[in-house]
This record gives structure tokens, sequence and C-alpha cells, in this order.
């Protein structure tokens, strides 16, 4: 028997949950747990700092794609593609292409459960006064010179000795004056 395989499935934006509601319920129904292993929609956890309170939520990561575990052939093909929401595979043409592991890494996913680090979202801006909550520099009050989102930090200018120092402070250690 041939090896499962991710694929990513393209849908319409906000049936993400339904199709895989509706796949899994087909699966189940036609009796092909071997051949559709697992139906995923990744999703992340995001922090939204503002007025220093921190709010959690979860959010699609791809959305309008679903990602399925499993082993293509005629059946598994027919009955995603043809399960209500789905517009198709990606890949060229209607020649589905499996994910590779390098491709699975790269988009940060834990694949058993489908959730992503927890990344925080910041809403001030370069120029914006900060008092930092906690650390060394707890209670300094300094302006933000630079926002590295990726790395989840900002740079701000303290005064230390008579002088401007950058300093690197998480986005969850500071709070918008």
């Amino acid at each position: 028997m041939d090896e499962a395989k991710w694929y990513v499935v393209h849908t319409y934006s906000g049936y993400e949950n339904k199709v895989k509601a509706n796949i899994e319920k087909t699966v189940e129904n036609r009796n092909l747990q071997d051949q559709i292993l697992e139906v995923l929609v990744p999703l992340e956890t995001v922090v939204e700092v503002k007025d220093g309170s921190k709010k959690t939520a979860q959010k699609k990561m791809l959305p309008g794609y679903v990602l399925i575990k499993m082993v293509m052939n005629d059946d598994s093909w027919y009955v995603v593609r043809n399960t209500r929401g789905v517009t198709g595979f990606v890949g060229p043409g209607s020649k589905p292409v499996p994910l590779t592991p390098s491709e699975i890494k790269s988009l940060g996913i834990n694949l058993p459960t489908g959730e992503l680090k927890e990344t925080v979202q910041f809403d001030g801006k370069v120029g914006d006064k900060v008092m930092i909550l906690s650390g060394a520099w707890e209670d300094t009050i300094g302006e933000i010179t630079s926002i590295n989102e990726s790395k989840q930090v900002l740079t701000i200018n303290v005064e230390m000795f008579g002088r401007e120092t950058p300093v690197e402070i998480d986005f969850t250690d500071v709070k918008l004056m």
C-alpha cells in the first residue's frame, strides 16, 4: 500500500471547518479511515497587546486551505475533490502534489495538533512611547525606534547615564503610553 502524505486542499474562504467536518463524516460513512487519515485546519494562537492588556485568540494560519494526510488514489481523490466547499487540490492542473517535509517544517505546523507557536500582535508604531513592565528596565519609559515582527521584539531608546541607549524588549513586556 502507498504511504500517506500531506496534501493541501483549497476551499471557499470561511468554509475550512465545514470542509473538515464533511470530509471526516464521509470518511466515516464510506469506511475510508485507512486512506484518509487526518484532516487539519492549521491554527495559530495570537496574543494582541492593547493598552497593556493581553488578549489571546485562535486564528486560521492558512485561510482558505485545509491540510489532509491521505493515501492518494482514485477513491480518496474523488471523496476530497467532490466535498462541498472544496475548489481543488493545490498542484498543477488536477494533479495534487504532496507537501515535502521541508515545506511542512517551514510552515511551522506542529502536525499532530495543527497549532503553531504563539505569536503576539503589537499595535504600536515607531515613535510611540512605551513603559517597560518587567525586567531590569521595569517602569522605564522609552521611544520605539524599530519593530521586529518575526522576532517579536521592539527596539526602544531609554536614557542611561545621560545618554539615549537602544534596548530590545519583547512585545509582551511593554505597555503603550
